[in-house]
């Protein structure tokens, strides 16, 4: 049988997704040859390439004055590109803290340029997202950068900041496609591809016109934003596989119903998760009901010797990758859109029926 696989990346991709790579994978519509095998300049892939664009567009209404750039590296790149890309000039930027990996992008950004932490969790241990009442944003900021999902301290931006005329750039890593967005709000979104996406080894930037200038002198061809729109996101070989297969991601998505129909399924295997982490006093979580994230569910046994057994007999049951990140220890569920409902309802029996034998 197929595992339920909980992990936060790599992640689960679609059985239906997974189906079809595995008949496609040696002959690729008749042609005798794998996806793999195709030019990235041939006619081929550049229509894999441009339909994926397409699905993309439809699936969040990105309006006409955004670019889309398939990008050959992981969302951790970015956060050396955007100031390359977004400073011009300027020699300061807003940062929100709010994780682990808002805290990543905040160490990089201080490379170039002089960070200002307009708003940080660190007092609340990074359990709460702060109010923006909070925010002391700097008016002469090139841009504001957040996090909108911290996969490993499971908090989820519900809502989006009014950053006024500032380019607001956000990593949407962990929970892209996983609901609407008002894509004119930003002036950047980025996001890996190895959560809702696809496999690893790509990351997507949907970027508004207006921002897509000379960057910085001595900036790497590869990182310069203008440069692989030209280019048609092909500056080099692009990962052609992973766009392939990240393309059929794409129409597994319009085929279910789209976007709002991964955000009501997304809602419903969160609520079913967190009501029985909840109403037990066995696990605890530690994230402001709020705040919470739909995608990555972090939690912990009131007795930590008992990980390792929960972790065997959570494996021995087909329920995968349930351990948490090495920096919080316990436990993280990672449901994507690919995680059926059944899997969310297989790992809740689990854990009622530890709790019955153990607590």
């Amino acid at each position: 049988m197929r595992a339920y696989n909980f992990s936060a990346g790599p992640a689960t991709l679609p059985t239906e997704v997974l189906t079809q790579v595995q008949e496609e994978l040696l002959d690729w519509r008749g042609k005798g040859v794998s996806v793999m095998e195709l030019s990235h300049r041939g006619p081929e892939f550049m229509e894999i390439l441009a339909t994926a664009e397409r699905d993309l567009r439809a699936l969040l209404a990105i309006p006409d004055h955004y670019r889309v750039i398939f990008c050959q590296e992981g969302a951790s790149a970015h956060w050396d590109m955007i100031p390359l890309n977004l400073l011009q000039g300027r020699s300061r930027a807003d940062y929100i803290e709010t994780g682990y990996w808002s805290y990543r992008a905040i160490e990089e950004g201080r490379r170039y340029c002089q960070v200002n932490i307009a708003a940080s969790n660190r007092r609340d241990k990074f359990c709460a997202l702060p109010s923006f009442e909070e925010w002391r944003l700097d008016p002469g900021a090139a841009y504001v950068h957040y996090c909108s999902n911290e996969t490993i301290d499971g908090l989820e931006f519900n809502w989006i900041p009014d950053v006024g005329k500032v380019p607001l750039v956000v990593d949407m890593s962990s929970h892209f496609l996983s609901r609407s967005v008002p894509v004119e709000r930003f002036g950047m979104i980025y996001a890996g591809a190895q959560k809702n996406i696809g496999p690893a080894g790509l990351s997507l930037v949907i970027i508004r016109d207006d921002l897509l200038r000379t960057p910085a002198p001595g900036t790497p061809f590869l990182m310069d934003y203008h440069a692989q729109v030209l280019a048609n996101s092909m500056l080099n070989t692009p990962p052609t596989f992973t766009i392939w297969v990240a393309g059929l991601v794409f129409q597994w998505i319009k085929r279910q119903g789209g976007l709002e129909v991964m955000d009501r399924q997304a809602q419903q295997k969160s609520e079913l998760l967190y009501t029985t982490l909840d109403r037990s006093g066995f696990y605890r979580t530690t994230v402001k009901p709020a705040d919470r994230s739909r995608m990555n569910i972090p939690f912990h046994l009131l007795d930590p010797v008992l990980d390792e057994v929960f972790l065997r007999e959570a494996e021995s049951r087909h329920l995968l990758q349930l351990r948490g990140h090495r920096m919080s220890g316990g436990f993280r569920a990672s449901i994507y859109n690919a995680m059926p409902v059944a899997g969310v309802h297989a790992l809740v029996d689990f854990l009622e029926e530890f709790e019955r034998h153990y607590g």
